[in-house]
């Protein structure tokens, strides 16, 4: 939907990847397996249900042996493959037991499904659909293979054949709709985690930039003492080496040296004392700030409106700039940005002259690694993340606006607004001490 910030691009990890569980999880998950099955091992010899108890034996202790061995190694997140192979185990040895516990007429067949949904939370889409496909698998076989169940007087406790095969479509679609179901839910949360780690970073670097712009302002200031002391002492010395030509030239390249510092510092001095001392300032200006990287990038910014002065925040600045990055990015020929303000609102529009955004997108907007608009005039073939907008969503909504998207004008409109108290300003407020900087 959107470009991703320079800042951000870089940072391929962002990438949502859904990442295998721990050892211990998956260890913690099979002793409440092996202890449900022993419960109704011992409930069903209580009521006198007949099967082959040393098989069904053998199969809760090999699951016990197996966690005691697990327990044995060194703590550790499992690599895709090792998880695909214990959820195999599992998916094995639950299968078997159905096998000689009566098949599908057991009540608890339904347990094959646990597998194959661990997968669907922890795994690939190919790990996942594999193990899907072996559950299905195996679930048949046990239908086919099963050994009937006998109660107390002998008799074979089987379930009619329409049955039979109603349950087995069950299992089924349970393994497709709860495996779809959670591996959606999974990959959600996964991209929503992702995403606001990244609204956190560029957050965190537009404060580091404002910081830094202090101690800039500080060091510019402390350094201009012995910078003027070392070109007195350099002049003083170039009028007494005057008869020595080549000393007399080094002492006023020297010079020229000392001055061409003292202007960088005052310029740099200049924007750091911008970053710090302007806490609040007029919400054009703050506009203006989040517009200029894009103002001459084609399409015209127009800035129209004035309002009240507003806290001059770091993340409303990085906000408005991805908003007027995307609008910049389609637009054919010109961005209008449109400041309204009354005694208890502030309201900003950015409104470009590009596509606009499609009906379908329209609801997802804001949404984390959702990308559209992707004919964008000024993009050059670059196609992002889709975190630009949710970045710029989740940093205004954070100070307190309410914002709308929709198509208009004749391209996209997005509408920012505030309630004067969340974020007006008095510039009257003093600013505070200065940083100091120790030479």
């Amino acid at each position: 939907m959107t470009k991703l910030s320079p800042e951000i691009a870089t940072d391929s990890f962002l990438t949502p990847e859904l990442e295998p569980v721990r050892l211990r999880t998956l260890v913690l998950l099979r002793w409440f397996a092996i202890s449900g099955q022993l419960a109704a091992v011992m409930a069903a010899r209580v009521m006198g249900i007949q099967f082959p108890i040393a098989p069904v034996s053998a199969l809760i202790a090999a699951a016990a042996i197996m966690n005691l061995w697990q327990m044995l190694k060194p703590q550790h997140r499992m690599s895709a493959s090792q998880t695909t192979w214990q959820l195999t185990f599992d998916l094995v040895q639950i299968s078997a037991l159905m096998a000689l516990t009566g098949g599908l007429s057991n009540p608890f067949a339904l347990l094959v499904l646990a597998p194959v949904m661990v997968a669907a939370t922890a795994l690939n889409n190919r790990r996942t659909i594999a193990l899907g496909l072996a559950t299905i698998i195996l679930i048949s076989l046990a239908s086919i293979l099963a050994m009937p169940l006998h109660d107390a007087a002998g008799n074979e406790l089987r379930m009619a054949p329409v049955l039979t095969l109603g349950h087995w479509v069950a299992l089924v679609i349970g393994v497709v709709f709860f495996a779809s179901y959670a591996r959606r839910v999974s990959a959600e949360i996964n991209a929503t985690s992702t995403a606001l780690f990244a609204t956190q970073m560029a957050l965190l670097r537009e404060q580091r930039l404002q910081h830094l712009g202090g101690v800039v302002a500080a060091a510019a200031h402390e350094m201009g003492t012995p910078l003027a002391t070392i070109k007195l002492i350099a002049g003083e010395l170039s009028d007494e080496l005057g008869d020595r030509s080549d000393l007399h030239t080094d002492m006023v390249a020297l010079r020229e040296s000392v001055d061409r510092c003292a202007q960088i510092l005052r310029s740099m001095g200049r924007a750091g004392k911008e970053d710090l001392h302007l806490r609040s300032a007029p919400i054009r200006a703050v506009l203006e700030d989040a517009a200029n990287p894009h103002a001459n990038r084609g399409p015209v910014v127009e800035i129209r409106g004035f309002g009240p002065e507003i806290r001059r925040d770091p993340g409303i600045i990085h906000a408005l700039r991805n908003l007027i990055q995307n609008a910049v990015d389609f637009a054919r020929t010109r961005v209008v940005i449109e400041v309204r303000s009354g005694d208890d609102q502030i309201t900003v529009t950015i409104r470009d002259d590009g596509p606009g955004y499609s009906p379908a997108m329209l609801a997802r907007i804001g949404d984390p690694f959702v990308t559209s608009r992707r004919t964008g005039q000024q993009r050059n073939g670059y196609d992002g993340m889709g975190l630009g907008l949710f970045i710029a969503k989740t940093l205004l909504e954070r100070s307190g606006a309410a914002l709308t998207f929709a198509n208009g004008g004749p391209g996209a409109v997005v509408t920012v607004r505030w309630q004067m108290d969340r974020i007006g300003a008095d510039s009257r407020i003093p600013l505070g001490e200065n940083p100091s900087f120790d030479p």
